[in-house]
């Protein structure tokens, strides 16, 4: 009678949790380039600048499959705290033009449609800021950034190391997605401060036709 096969026991939900969290917490611990800035401080500074123009500029943001859920996410608190704010490939949304901003994300650094965006974005004369964890990339979206924001995560181009025993591995890109989550939650934050927004106020802007 053959001995039967050993039993793994599975890590609890809160278990998970605390992984998860620990990994995307892990990556706002890693040093940065000496070239580039916090990704917090240069998305609360750009998006700030908005407000502060005359006219006010209008942000527009762009990315693909889950990266792009993250992009739309920050979209729409932008626009409960008041800003202009818009999501390339909407059917209501304006020309981009000069005093205006592009938040582009392009975690493995090279997309051909966040190319093509940030090349249109630059020749109409917005600025362009892309989000990325390869920031070295030798792409046309890096060689139209005015800005780059680093975001030093495990994306869909990484190779994904096996997890141990008990141990919790964020599939593919999540990691990077979840860790732009996070970072867009601090920016609004840190925005709603700069702007002297309350939550009453944002909440006035959210839709009632749900």
């Amino acid at each position: 009678m053959s001995n039967p096969a050993p039993t793994t026991t599975s890590p609890s939900s809160a278990a998970m949790a605390t992984q998860i969290c620990h990994q995307i917490q892990s990556i706002f611990s890693l040093p940065l380039p000496n070239n580039l800035s916090s990704p917090l401080d240069i998305l609360t500074t750009e998006l700030a600048a908005l407000s502060s123009s005359s006219p006010c500029g209008r942000v527009f943001v762009y990315g693909v499959g889950r990266e792009g859920l993250m992009m739309k996410a920050l979209c729409m608190r932008l626009f409960h705290l008041g800003l202009s704010a818009h999501v390339v490939g909407d059917m209501t949304t304006p020309p981009i033009a000069p005093g205006d901003l592009l938040l582009a994300s392009a975690g493995p650094g090279d997309f051909s449609t966040v190319n093509a965006i940030c090349r249109i974005a630059k020749n109409a004369g917005a600025r362009v800021a892309l989000i990325t964890a390869k920031p070295d990339a030798e792409s046309e979206a890096r060689r139209c950034a005015d800005e780059v924001v680093f975001v030093p995560a495990q994306t869909m181009a990484d190779r994904e190391e096996e997890s141990r025993a008990g141990e919790v591995s964020l599939p593919m890109g999540s990691l990077y997605e979840g860790a732009l989550f996070v970072l867009f939650e601090m920016v609004v934050i840190k925005l709603a401060e700069v702007l002297g927004q309350h939550p009453a106020e944002m909440r006035a802007r959210h839709t009632n036709l749900e």
